[in-house]
C-alpha cells in the first residue's frame, strides 16, 4: 500500500501542486483547503504524513496540530511556512510536528522531508508491531486462564524459560503445548534468535531424518542439492519437537547425541557439525508407558524429561472456560466484522458442562461456527451442536477401556475400528486416517493391536469342515 499523505493549505495552487508532485512519487495524496476540512479528513481516515501550512485564516496550522493531537496523539505532521515565520514552525515542533518546510522551497528538498518522515513513521509502526508480536501473541498471557492451575502452570514456565534446559510438555491434543513453547522461547535468552518447530508426527522415518539433519546433495533419491536441516535453521534459537512420542527408535538414537555432544550430522556425510540449540518438546503420549514397552528409549526420556510441564485438559478447569469463551467471541466477532456477540446463561452453561475432549482446540472451533453461522448478537444452545447438550458417548475397543477415555485410547478406538473396515490393507487404512502408513504402522506397534486384528480376522475366517 502506498503512503497516505494529506496536505492542508487554503492555496489552490499549493494543493493542486503537492497533489501531482507527491503523486508522481507514489504517494495517495489527499488535498484540503482549510483545517477545519483537514480535520473532518482525519476523523475518517488514517494518514501517514500530514503536511499543514501554518498562516492559514480562522484556523492556522498551529491550532490544526493542536486539534489532532487530542484524537490521533501519534499522527506525524508537518507544518509549512514562509521565512519570516520560521520561530512560529519551532514552536510547532515543540508541540509535537515532526518537522518543517520553509517558502519557496526546492521540490527535492521537501521529497527528502517527507521520505524522512515517512521513513520514520514506518520503522515505529514496525518496531511496535514485533514488539506487540513479542510480548502479545507469544507472552504467556496468551495462554488464557486464570485458575491456581494455569497460574502454577505460567509461574513455572517462565522460571523454566530463564534456564536453557530441555523441557518436556505434556498433555492431550488441543490443550496449548505449542502456545506454552513458544512463550518459554521468548521470554528466554533465545528470544532473539529463531523459533522453528516440526511435527514428528505427520513425516515418515527417511523425511523426518532429512528435515531435522538436513542431507547432502546425491544421498538419497531426490536430493538434487544439499539440504540444511531444522537443527542448523534453528542454531542460536529453539527447536521444537511437537508429538516427539511418534518417532522411531533410529530418529531417537540421533536425538540422544544432539542432546548429548550438540552435534549433528547431515544424512550422506560424515562431518559433525556443531549447533547451538536449545530443544523443547511435546507430547500427547504416555512416554512412562512407552519405555516400559521398549518404543521409547529411556536415556532420551530421561535427557528430555529434564523440566516437565503438565498442561491439565480444559474439562480440568473449567473456571476457565468463561475466560476462552469470551476470548474467541472478541476474536471472531471482530474477524467476522460484526458486533461483539455474547452467550446466553443457558449456552454458556452447556458449553462449562460439556467434557471438550478435543479441549481448547475444540471449544475455539465451536465458537468461531457459532459465531460465523449465527445472526443475532446473543447465542443460545440452538446456536451450537447438538453433542454439546448431550451425555459423552463412551468409545471402547474392550472392557479394559475406561468409560472416560483420554484421546489416546479415542484414539485407538479409531485405528482398531478403521483397520477393521479396510480388512487389514494399512495402505488403504491409513488413507482414511490421514496419515502416512509408517506411521500408521508405529500406532499399530504402540497400540499392540496387531493381536487384536488377527485375532478378528480369524474370527471372520470359515470354520473348517471336518
Amino acid at each position: 500500500m502506498p503512503a497516505r499523505i494529506l496536505v492542508i493549505d487554503d492555496e489552490d495552487s499549493m494543493c493542486s501542486f503537492m497533489e501531482i508532485m507527491l503523486g508522481k512519487e507514489g504517494y495517495s495524496v489527499d488535498t484540503a483547503n482549510s483545517g477545519e476540512e483537514g480535520l473532518s479528513f482525519l476523523k475518517q481516515k488514517d494518514y501517514d504524513l500530514v503536511i499543514a501550512d501554518l498562516n492559514m485564516p480562522k484556523m492556522s496550522g498551529l491550532d490544526v496540530l493542536q486539534e489532532v493531537k487530542t484524537f490521533k496523539s501519534n499522527q506525524d505532521l508537518i507544518v509549512m511556512t514562509a521565512y519570516a515565520s520560521v520561530d512560529t514552525a519551532i514552536e510547532a515542533m515543540k508541540r509535537g510536528a515532526v518537522d518543517y518546510i520553509t517558502k519557496p522551497f526546492k521540490v527535492d528538498e521537501i521529497k527528502l522531508v517527507i521520505e524522512k518522515s515517512i521513513s520514520r513513521s514506518m520503522l515505529i509502526k514496525e518496531n511496535h508491531h514485533l514488539k506487540k508480536q513479542l510480548k502479545g501473541d507469544n507472552s504467556f498471557d496468551n495462554f488464557i486462564g486464570a485458575s491456581e492451575t494455569v497460574a502454577k502452570l505460567k509461574a513455572l514456565s517462565r522460571q523454566v524459560a530463564l534456564s536453557d534446559s530441555t523441557v518436556l510438555i505434556r498433555g492431550e491434543s488441543g490443550t496449548g503445548k505449542d502456545l506454552i513453547a513458544k512463550a518459554i522461547h521468548h521470554h528466554s535468552h533465545r528470544c532473539g534468535g529463531p523459533f522453528v518447530t516440526i511435527n514428528c508426527g505427520a513425516l515418515p522415518e527417511n523425511l523426518l531424518e532429512s528435515e531435522l539433519f538436513g542431507h547432502k546433495k546425491g544421498s538419497f533419491t531426490g536430493a538434487i542439492r544439499d539440504k540444511e536441516g531444522l537443527f542448523k535453521v534453528a542454531d542460536g534459537g529453539t527447536l521444537f519437537l511437537d508429538e516427539i512420542g511418534n518417532t522411531t527408535m533410529a530418529i531417537q538414537v540421533k536425538l540422544l547425541r544432539v542432546l548429548e555432544d550438540k552435534i549433528i550430522t547431515p544424512v550422506g556425510d560424515t562431518k559433525p557439525i556443531e549447533v547451538d540449540v536449545r530443544l523443547t518438546a511435546a507430547t500427547n503420549a504416555d512416554l512412562d508407558a512407552e519405555v516400559k514397552a521398549g518404543r521409547f528409549r529411556e536415556d532420551l526420556f530421561y535427557r528430555l524429561n529434564v523440566i516437565p510441564i503438565q498442561i491439565p485438559p480444559l474439562r480440568d478447569r473449567k473456571d476457565d472456560i468463561k475466560l476462552l469463551v469470551e476470548h474467541f467471541l472478541r476474536r471472531y466477532s471482530e474477524r467476522a466484522g460484526s458486533r461483539e456477540k455474547s452467550l446466553s446463561a443457558e449456552a454458556l452453561d452447556m458449553l462449562v458442562n460439556y467434557r471438550w475432549p478435543g479441549n481448547v482446540r475444540e471449544l475455539e472451533n465451536t465458537i468461531e461456527r457459532a459465531v460465523l453461522l449465527s445472526k443475532a448478537e446473543v447465542l443460545h444452545p440452538s446456536d451450537f451442536p447438538e453433542k454439546l447438550s448431550q451425555p459423552d458417548q463412551m468409545y471402547v475397543v474392550n472392557d479394559a477401556e475406561p468409560a472416560n477415555p483420554t484421546l489416546e485410547s479415542i484414539e485407538k478406538a479409531y485405528i482398531h475400528f478403521v483397520m477393521s473396515q479396510t480388512d487389514g490393507k494399512k495402505s488403504k487404512a491409513a488413507k482414511i486416517l490421514g496419515i502416512d502408513t509408517s506411521t500408521l504402522y508405529r500406532k499399530i506397534d504402540r497400540y499392540n493391536l496387531k493381536e487384536c486384528l488377527s485375532r478378528k480376522n480369524d474370527e471372520k475366517k470359515p470354520e473348517r469342515q471336518k
